[in-house]
């Protein structure tokens, strides 16, 4: 018998000997038989390199995309501006002649016209607009952006202010816009507050309804029941949302009010404060098309000066939001008769002292704080 191959020299012929080397694991289920063995896992000192995790290569592809999305939403939220920005109408406000000296801090004219320019016969009747044929101011308004750290300032300028117009004598002041538009009121606002006009921003009682509706309406609260067919408007007392015929009749009416002009322009302030606060609700920013709507709507219905630049009116729009979150100080000039007799008919006469240490302390960009002694801001009650 010959001789086993695997069995030790001189060993005897029952041993054997049991091999312990390790072999390849069969797959489960294999009865026995030779079948190929299943492919050795990659060990750190294995030449082929391991292919990237199905999940690690999801998460790439979702950063990408959020990081494009992103991208693509910032964009969006810079060309809007612009684009709106490049369809708005110029208007020519640089007054001739001397101007006062141009101090620090940035001064600005906010203007709200009545012209019934682009309005349609429908229009005229949904807003009580009438027909009147010109161009008048219904809302005139100092803006003072601060350098010197302090608070912005919105000072409300009554449409009956009785003063000197350059070359016209004294008048109303809104008659300076009738006579000679943005230039002479521009020019008369300079001449009055001894304050360098640096820019212009006006809308028209079109533009501000769209605006308004543009935003879903703004939230204000009436301080009374105010009924004036003049402005179309019957509102009962208590806060609430106001769409943009309702808002523009609560801007203009001034017949019933006790206060006449100074109670419409603290009712001009409180509104552009709450408007700025919806038009920064995430309601108007998140939302694409009300975002979009926004900006058109505000776009179409403004006016600014030829050296006016979208970094002017973003600081006009900055300061309106300061004071609406009550970081600004919104006042009316100060005045000393509301029923002043004049060849123009009853007036607004200012209280000259007084007036004075306020465009004071604007032109030296003071850092105000707190309205100037003897300067009481008039808010609607109830707002």
């Amino acid at each position: 018998m010959p001789t086993d191959a695997r069995r030790p020299q001189g060993a005897p012929d029952d041993a054997y000997v049991v091999d312990t080397r390790r072999r390849p694991k069969r797959s489960s289920g294999s009865s026995g038989s030779s079948g190929p063995s299943a492919p050795r896992s990659n060990g750190p000192g294995s030449a082929l390199a391991p292919e990237p995790a199905p999940r690690r290569r999801k998460g790439r592809l979702v950063l990408l995309v959020v990081g494009i999305l992103l991208a693509s939403w910032i964009a969006f939220l810079i060309w809007v501006p612009v684009s709106a920005w490049n369809s708005v109408a110029r208007v020519d406000n640089i007054p001739d002649g001397e101007r006062p000296v141009d101090t620090s801090g940035h001064n600005y004219l906010l203007v709200g016209s009545d012209s019934r320019a682009g309005l349609t016969k429908e229009q005229r009747k949904k807003y009580a607009t009438g027909n009147a044929a010109g161009n008048r101011t219904d809302t005139i308004m100092l803006v003072h952006v601060s350098e010197s750290g302090g608070k912005p300032v919105m000072v409300s300028l009554p449409r009956d202010s009785y003063v000197p117009i350059p070359g016209h004598n004294s008048n109303k002041i809104n008659a300076a816009y009738s006579i000679g538009g943005p230039k002479l009121l521009t020019a008369t606002v300079e001449n009055v507050t001894g304050i360098h006009i640096d820019g212009y921003v006006e809308i028209g009682l079109g533009g501000f309804a769209s605006v308004v509706d543009s935003v879903g309406g703004v939230y204000l609260c009436v301080p009374r029941n105010m009924k004036d067919p003049k402005a179309g408007i019957d509102l009962k007392k208590g806060c609430q949302t106001l769409g943009g015929a309702d808002a523009l009749g609560y801007v203009r009416s001034r017949y019933e009010d006790p206060l006449g002009d100074i109670g419409r322009a603290a009712r001009q302030r409180q509104f552009l404060g709450a408007l700025m606060k919806q038009a920064a609700t995430p309601a108007t920013v998140l939302l694409p098309w009300r975002y979009k709507a926004f900006a058109d709507a505000s776009a179409a219905g403004l006016a600014v000066g030829t050296e006016t630049g979208l970094m002017d009116a973003v600081r006009v729009l900055q300061a309106m939001r300061a004071v609406s979150n009550d970081q600004g100080l919104s006042l009316s000039v100060p005045t000393s008769d509301l029923a002043y007799r004049t060849n123009a008919g009853l007036a607004v006469k200012w209280d000259t002292e007084r007036a004075k240490a306020l465009f004071a302390a604007i032109k030296n960009d003071e850092p105000l704080t707190e309205p100037p002694a003897g300067t009481v801001p008039t808010e609607p009650s109830g707002s």
